[in-house]
């Protein structure tokens, strides 16, 4: 039972990671522009950058106060989800190769 867990942790943290390394990167590379291809590049990126994004944004708005706990929450638990994804399709395809 401890190394399902290990995993599911692992899985989660590691697609959080890299969830969090896409989105800097898409920043740094696209320096805020949105049209054209960079829309597109955004689309693309946000599939991935996604979970880091829709925390951040869902901490600001808590902070802020404009939404309530349980939208906080519902979006922390969405992209808890979303980067247990990401890191399990990370996972298999380091373990492909």
């Amino acid at each position: 039972m401890f190394h399902d867990t290990a995993v599911l942790l692992f899985a989660v943290t590691a697609g959080f990671a890299t969830s969090g390394i896409v989105a800097n990167l898409y920043r740094l590379l696209s320096g805020g522009r949105k049209e054209g291809f960079g829309r597109t590049a955004y689309y693309i990126s946000m599939v991935v950058a996604g979970p880091n994004v829709l925390f951040e944004k869902a901490a600001q708005s808590w902070r802020e106060k404009t939404c309530s706990r349980l939208v906080f929450w519902l979006a922390a638990m969405v992209a808890g989800y979303w980067s247990l994804a990401i890191g399990l399709l990370l996972i298999e395809i380091v373990l492909a190769l």
